[in-house]
């Protein structure tokens, strides 16, 4: 890649890092990460190379209390710019060497060059290199602690029965407050997810669900004591949770994220025992676009992803007649394997493996350019 190349590159991204707010500022190949609380800002330089471009601080790393939160605040903040904002590159490799305590580190991210190969890279890691890590873009998007505002340790494993028989392993408790928050660069938004609260969600909920063109595939229309019953009905089942979508904190959208082994779809599939799945319905008509929807699409099979890293596939199946959504789906994707019939509808059942949302990086909208919406449907 070369420094021409490079110079294409200009935008902003707002990370969270651990819970703190950055916004990073890049200009072709320079790039500048500012926390939003007033401390001291870094700058940082992509530099082209071979085997693959070389990221490096300005002024180094350093030592002491500074080279930490360089390495664990704002190169992660960097980070997830130049990923987000050049979707076209696999790996970078980091011109200063990390202390052995970073969080990049410690979780795996930052691998010694030489080790791995990004797939999807033409030019593969070498002992060659100059640089002593590499950090690779599927890897990096599996780290937990950039998106996730309610970051938990997967569960140990204890097999239970549900009331109907089936057995799978116990599910984790609930969550609450925001569970996942992304800065969408192509909105200038932050598309997030929040535990739904039954008594300050349900009268949204319930206009939601009366809107004709949910009502159509939902077919849950009802008063407010109806939708109250439903929604708490969810919330006493431990192997689903109700989620609102928003953006920049505007509520737009339902879901509904269950576990698979236990869900009505399980006989229709080998299910294993961390598979997900989801419903969702948009309910604002305004936030229905094909640009919101190539943000809230892969922003919850991240989530998915994220939440427990033994979670290897997502199912979902919606109405065969909703052909938006099964178009949608399967850009976002998800592979339709086929006609399923539930006792209230046909469907079809498509899913999406890990390793494919990561390796291909479906967070990003496929189109001739790196936020080319054109081809991407209307949901």
């Amino acid at each position: 890649m070369s420094i021409a190349s490079l110079a294409q590159v200009a935008g902003r991204l707002l990370s969270h890092i651990a819970g703190q707010p950055c916004e990073t500022v890049i200009h072709g190949n320079h790039l500048t990460v500012k926390p939003l609380d007033g401390s001291s800002a870094s700058t940082w330089m992509l530099e082209a190379g071979a085997p693959l471009p070389s990221l490096q601080a300005r002024h180094g790393l350093g030592v002491g209390q500074g080279a930490a939160v360089l390495a664990d605040l704002h190169l992660p903040a960097a980070l997830e710019a130049l990923f987000a904002l050049r979707p076209e590159l696999p790996a970078v490799a980091l011109g200063d060497v990390l202390p052995t305590s970073a969080a990049l580190v410690r979780s795996g991210i930052a691998l010694p060059t030489g080790t791995t190969t990004p797939v999807g890279s033409t030019h593969p890691a070498t002992a060659a290199a100059t640089a002593p890590s590499t950090i690779s873009r599927e890897l990096f998007w599996q780290w937990d602690r950039l998106w996730l505002a309610d970051r938990r340790e997967p569960a140990p494993i204890q097999h239970v029965f549900s009331k109907d028989g089936r057995r799978h392993p116990r599910r984790p408790a609930k969550p609450t407050g925001t569970v996942y928050r992304r800065h969408i660069p192509w909105l200038d938004k932050t598309f997030s997810l929040r535990a739904l609260d039954v008594d300050r969600d349900l009268a949204t909920v319930n206009r939601w669900m009366n809107e004709p063109a949910v009502a159509h595939f939902w077919q849950e229309t009802g008063d407010l004591e109806h939708h109250r019953r439903y929604l708490s009905g969810i919330a006493a089942d431990p192997h689903t949770i109700s989620l609102i979508g928003s953006f920049d904190d505007q509520p737009f959208s339902y879901f509904e994220a269950y576990w698979a082994k236990e869900d009505r779809i399980a006989p229709f599939y080998d299910a294993a025992d961390h598979d997900r799945g989801w419903h969702v319905l948009v309910g604002e008509p305004a936030l229905r676009g094909r640009e919101f929807l190539t943000a809230w699409m892969p922003g919850i099979s991240h989530y998915l992803f994220l939440d427990d890293c033994r979670t290897q596939r997502l199912v979902i199946e919606p109405r065969i007649d909703n052909r938006r959504m099964v178009h949608s789906l399967n850009r976002c994707g998800y592979a339709s394997l086929k006609e399923i019939q539930f006792p209230h509808k046909r469907a079809v059942l498509g899913l999406l493996m890990r390793e494919r949302f990561f390796d291909d990086a479906l967070w990003i909208p496929r189109g001739d350019g790196p936020f080319d919406l054109s081809a991407v449907p209307q949901s």
